[in-house]
């Protein structure tokens, strides 16, 4: 168990070694609602990324907690959503229906979820509480310019420039950030290629490639991780790791948690509010920028990778609020 020390450089938000394993609460839980049988088990268990399963997890034991078993009702489902409609998120919600059904469907039982009493149950809580999705809030090309601005020359700043220079020009998510090795780096003349061994929308690691160009700027996202990768003398393995109060680098990798507090940190020291800011704040930056300066969708598409056109569409409509705006046209 870690300690909940919310610095950015504390060493326990470097990213945990052990995992669920054979012998962890987490896995006897999914093996026993999801079969007897110890192989399919293990290969169901294997077919699901590990933040899912996660939360599969959490979500399954929250529901046996308040009372209620596996396999479950129509009605025993409907009674759970309204007595949590109150103190739960509709989106919270929505995900536990789905860790109910997955686990009904894998064990060939009765999908209760599938039922017009589950569903009628939704949506009325869906209309009645809102289901609006709190979204993270997008540092754009702008601010993340001020941000760089207030950096300094300690081997922090230069980690932290490297940090948010390529999570922006690659549209990384946290854990893909985090989970870069120096091996996935390639210099070529255009600029850097990174290698994402596995990311959200490749859970099977057929690998993604990600390229980083030159900037034509005083801000080069090359420049910044060659830098870092210099200063940090990293010959292998983690790209991204924790400093201690001297500097000194140390062997395991950052944490997605730390990437969000590296975010605000930096917002905040550039004299603006962090609230809202997180680990998803580069890639939305990334998106929204591209679209207000006219980048059209399909090319941001091919640099953040999102499965579909009504994923990506969140951020090019917020960043397309102002351009050929038609009160500003008439006003």
């Amino acid at each position: 168990m870690f300690e909940p020390l919310l610095t950015s450089d504390n060493l326990h938000l470097s990213e945990p070694t052990e995992t669920l394993n054979e012998g962890s609460d987490g896995v006897q839980l999914i093996a026993r609602l999801v079969s007897t049988a110890t192989e399919p088990a293990f290969f169901i268990q294997s077919s699901i990324a590990e933040n899912s399963r996660r939360a599969y997890l959490s979500d399954l034991s929250e529901f046996e907690k308040a009372g209620f078993s596996i396999p479950a009702t129509p009605e025993t489902v409907a009674r759970y959503l309204a007595q949590h409609a109150c103190s739960l998120r509709v989106a919270t919600l929505v995900r536990r229906v789905a860790s109910l059904s997955k686990v009904h469907d894998a064990r060939g039982l009765p999908n209760p979820t599938h039922s017009p009493l589950v569903r009628a149950t939704m949506r009325g809580i869906k209309r009645t509480c809102g289901c609006a999705q709190r979204q993270a809030k997008p540092l754009c090309r702008d601010d993340l310019l001020q941000v760089l601005e207030a950096t300094g020359d300690r081997t922090k700043d230069v980690r932290d420039r490297a940090l948010l220079l390529v999570g922006f020009s690659g549209a990384l998510r946290r854990s893909e950030l985090v989970g870069l090795n120096k091996e996935d780096l390639e210099q070529v003349r255009q600029g850097m290629i990174l290698h994402l061994r596995r990311s959200k929308t490749d859970q099977e690691a057929e690998g993604q490639k990600i390229g980083i160009p030159h900037g034509r700027g005083k801000w080069c996202p090359v420049a910044a991780l060659n830098d870092w990768v210099q200063a940090s003398a990293i010959g292998q393995g983690a790209v991204f790791r924790p400093l201690d109060r001297a500097g000194r680098v140390a062997e395991p990798r950052l944490s997605g948690d730390a990437v969000a507090i590296i975010i605000r940190e930096r917002v905040e020291a550039a004299g603006l509010d962090p609230s809202g800011y997180s680990g998803h704040s580069l890639r939305a930056g990334l998106a929204t920028s591209a679209s207000q300066v006219g980048v059209p969708t399909w090319k941001i598409r091919a640099q953040t990778r999102h499965a579909s056109d009504a994923m990506l569409t969140r951020y090019v409509r917020d960043g397309a609020l102002f351009s050929q705006n038609a009160a500003g046209a008439l006003l």
